[in-house]
């Protein structure tokens, strides 16, 4: 697990750092609707940006100001502090009007700060339908993408490379489905800060080498004992997040485990395998789009809804928490729905307001969070 942890723990990791001595190009980009197999394909490495690292917002609040999701902010902070000066492109993806605003203010800053923004900059749309013209347009999007890659980069994107690199990419996504049924199961042998610590480094190291890690963790996995006393199996959902620091405060508390998660950076992020026959950037199109895994998608509550009960049945959840950066009018709205019909079915929730970044409010949700688990417990008592 030590090289998951190191990777999810700072920016410039080992396997970054490991990766840009040989030469080779890194691309970072926002959103997990981006298919990052055109850039593998390319031989390039496409590195999910993040805001860990953040000790000010300077910056941030220049270009952005102060009533506006803290992670885009974070973003742009480390970018003017020269945290990604080793990016050689940058995709930017409206998952958001705020991730939208970031590719305006990352423009500005480049002409502010010298040597911030890369040379490869690339704004990828994404259309809110997954029917029809949607899926066309995301179509479309793609092969935009593909031959600005190949112009600005020197290099051809075949049909032959991105299907190979889809089947690469497939073989991580079944065994971290593998580590899911691990983490799920009635006797868990991984804590939730370890699984979700695999599914971050999936975003970010060479997935060569990420696919071997996995392989080996999940051997060393067969002789491990189960978890002891787990008495609380808890659910998380929301907003972006990628700081393990929330997942170990909620496992932390006694009896408490995380045994189920609906992030963005997480396991539905890889979701289902890509079709490995036909035309690969169709078959892309249809994995990256047409899953509604995002607040973003318009009319597809009630599948969203579906996706996270299934979840709940599966991993036999006790509770849900369900977090939400402040300022996401997305995921608050959401959020606030998804209590209300999971509360009705009988699902304790809990629904917190944070910032994105360093846990200053730590006390704050840690209160709250052991007066749930608290009411949890009174419930499983009462059940018994």
């Amino acid at each position: 697990m030590q090289v998951f942890h190191d990777v999810a723990g700072r920016i410039e990791s080992r396997p970054l750092l490991d990766w840009k001595a040989q030469g080779k190009p890194i691309v970072g980009y926002t959103c997990s609707y981006l298919p990052a197999e055109v850039f593998h394909a390319a031989g390039i490495l496409p590195v999910r940006l993040r805001g860990i690292e953040t000790d000010g917002m300077d910056i941030g609040d220049v270009y952005f100001g102060p009533f506006i999701c803290s992670f885009p902010k974070c973003l742009l902070q480390l970018v003017g502090k020269g945290k990604y000066r080793f990016l050689d492109g940058a995709v930017i993806t409206p998952g958001c009007d705020s991730m939208r605003r970031l590719d305006e203010c990352w423009r500005k800053a480049g002409k502010d700060y010298e040597g911030v923004l890369p040379g490869f900059y690339y704004y990828f749309d994404v259309p809110h339908k997954a029917e029809g013209h949607g899926l066309q347009w995301f179509v479309a999007e793609i092969e935009y993408l593909i031959a600005e890659v190949e112009d600005y980069f020197g290099v051809e994107i075949t049909d032959e490379k991105l299907r190979a690199s889809i089947a690469e990419y497939n073989k991580g996504r079944r065994l971290l489905e593998a580590v899911e049924s691990l983490r799920t199961a009635e006797s868990p042998v991984i804590s939730g800060a370890d699984a979700f610590s695999a599914t971050i480094a999936g975003a970010i190291m060479p997935r060569g080498e990420f696919t071997e890690q996995m392989a080996a963790w999940l051997e060393a996995l067969e002789e491990k004992p189960p978890i002891d006393n787990v008495q609380k199996r808890v659910m998380l959902i929301g907003s972006i997040s990628d700081d393990l620091e929330l997942m170990r405060l909620i496992e932390s508390q006694s009896g408490a485990l995380v045994v189920s998660e609906n992030l963005c950076f997480g396991a539905r992020r890889e979701g289902r395998p890509v079709d490995e026959s036909g035309d690969p950037v169709k078959a892309l199109a249809d994995h990256y789009l047409g899953a509604s895994i995002c607040p973003r998608m318009y009319g597809k509550y009630k599948q969203r809804r579906a996706l996270i009960e299934q979840k709940i049945e599966g991993a036999n959840v006790d509770g849900v928490i369900m977090q939400n950066i402040r300022f996401c009018d997305l995921h608050g709205a959401e959020n606030a729905l998804f209590e209300r019909d999971l509360e009705a079915l009988g699902i304790p929730c809990l629904r917190i307001e944070r910032e994105y970044g360093p846990m200053i409010d730590r006390g704050r949700l840690k209160l709250r969070i052991n007066a749930f688990l608290e009411r949890i417990g009174r419930r499983k008592r009462n059940a018994g």
